[in-house]
């Protein structure tokens, strides 16, 4: 008896999801076709050049392209009669009048893709979306299937890290699925076969569930930087030192010592509209209590950003204007060029209306900054950017600004005052080098 062929993917929506998905899938032997409104985007891909940075990801893309099993397109009849599985991985960004997500693109996907199906097909959603969406996503696909197609849909939430996507796709630390269907439970366990036997754990779940996973765990966590950056504004008061504090507290394992570094505070495109999302729904659910701590831990991360400012203007002697202010790092997180609300570009543009001339490098993020702050001054290293500046702030803590060397730079300088934002520096180094060295919540 032959075993049945594997299924054959699409992937709709090439960004930071979709791309690293398609591509790790296709090497692990299955034929995925990507799609993506973007004609710009496909051409790129199809030629292995990711339009975004993302370690590993130009070694994988070229890899699947090379095997023959990845294709690019921008036309959902093509995916409708490629794949029998087909991934959801659009955005779902802040609505631009309220903090509720936009799901137009997800509807899109859907009604795009469904009336062109010409066989029994399996939908799955990877996008983050408000609980509820998935049920009515199911009942509009069915209402939109031909004739004689079947349509079922699952959701499966990510859980990738900017700057490890390709490894937490790889491995990922779970697999949830939601799903009510035990075909699709059988078709998504060959799909993650390979996870499987490398003992990653499987979760199913029913469709509510599976959409709140991702939205509760990324409001912890920015429960537990905001907490941190909470506490480091007590420890300035007090005298104490918030790196030891969380130090101390990461030891009980009830805690843990992940997410709590005191700093700038969180960005990106995951962790702010996916909370803001989280309370407009619960909002719309008549529970908007059970939520309303997440409008402080909102406005703490905001906060953050403006004491950075404040903090600058400060080791500045009460003003910043005419000054020249070197601004190491734009990305919201290393190893990204991802500048979607950027803490780092917020607290650049914030000094610069105050009047200070700021320089701007970050190693993979100068193209993006510069076209949402086109006004700062970009630079071509960090050296550069530190050139007879009065205060250095690291602002996103690439490895290559932890490795600056404090003796080195001193003597390009015009000040050595350094606001290590993301307290990632050695204080003792940085002072015996003769800085005047402050970090966030640190005596």
């Amino acid at each position: 008896m032959t075993s049945a062929p594997p299924p054959k993917l699409s992937v709709i929506g090439t960004g930071y999801l979709g791309a690293v998905h398609a591509a790790c899938m296709a090497n692990f032997g299955f034929d995925v076709i990507g799609v993506d409104v973007d004609q710009r985007k496909i051409d790129q891909l199809s030629e292995g050049k990711p339009p975004f940075y993302e370690p590993e990801l130009p070694e994988i893309l070229t890899a699947a392209l090379d095997s023959g099993r990845l294709t690019f397109t921008t036309d959902l009849a093509q995916a409708a009669a490629f794949a029998d599985v087909h991934f959801i991985c659009v955005g779902t960004p802040q609505s631009a009048n309220s903090n509720a997500a936009d799901v137009t693109f997800v509807n899109s996907a859907v009604s795009g893709l469904v009336p062109h199906l010409t066989r029994d097909a399996l939908l799955v959603g990877k996008s983050t979306v408000p609980v509820g969406t998935a049920a009515r996503l199911r009942t509009l696909a069915r209402s939109l299937a031909p004739a004689g197609v079947n349509v079922d849909l699952a959701w499966n939430p990510e859980f990738l890290r900017e700057g490890f996507a390709v490894a937490d796709t790889q491995r990922p630390d779970r697999i949830v699925i939601g799903t009510d269907s035990d075909s699709a439970d059988q078709l998504l366990r060959a799909v993650y076969a390979h996870q499987l036997a490398d003992g990653v754990p499987y979760l199913r779940t029913d469709l509510a569930t599976a959409e709140l996973v991702k939205v509760a765990a990324n409001s912890f966590l920015a429960t537990k930087i905001s907490f941190i950056n909470a506490m480091a504004e007590v420890c300035e008061r007090a005298g104490a030192d918030v790196t030891a504090l969380a130090h101390a507290i990461g030891y009980d394992d009830r805690i843990g010592a992940k997410f709590l570094r005191a700093g700038v505070g969180f960005g990106g495109g995951c962790l702010p509209k996916d909370i803001r999302a989280f309370m407009a729904r619960a909002g719309e659910l008549g529970v908007d209590d059970a939520l309303s701590f997440l409008k402080e831990i909102d406005d703490i991360n905001l906060r953050q950003r403006t004491r950075t400012a404040n903090a600058a203007v400060t080791m500045l002697g009460g003003s910043v204007n005419g000054k020249t202010i070197a601004a190491l790092g734009a990305a919201f997180k290393p190893d990204s060029d991802d500048v979607r609300d950027s803490p780092a570009l917020d607290v650049a543009a914030n000094l610069h209306l105050q009047g200070a001339r700021v320089r701007v490098y970050d190693p993979k993020a100068m193209a993006n900054a510069a076209a949402l702050f086109p006004t700062l001054d970009f630079v071509d290293s960090a050296i550069d950017a530190c050139a007879d500046a009065d205060l250095v702030l690291l602002l996103t803590e690439w490895k290559e600004f932890v490795a600056l060397d404090p003796n080195e730079l001193a003597a390009r300088t015009a000040g050595k005052r350094i606001l290590d934002a993301r307290n990632v520096l050695d204080p003792v180094a940085w002072r015996a080098g003769g800085w005047h060295y402050r970090g966030l919540g640190r005596p």
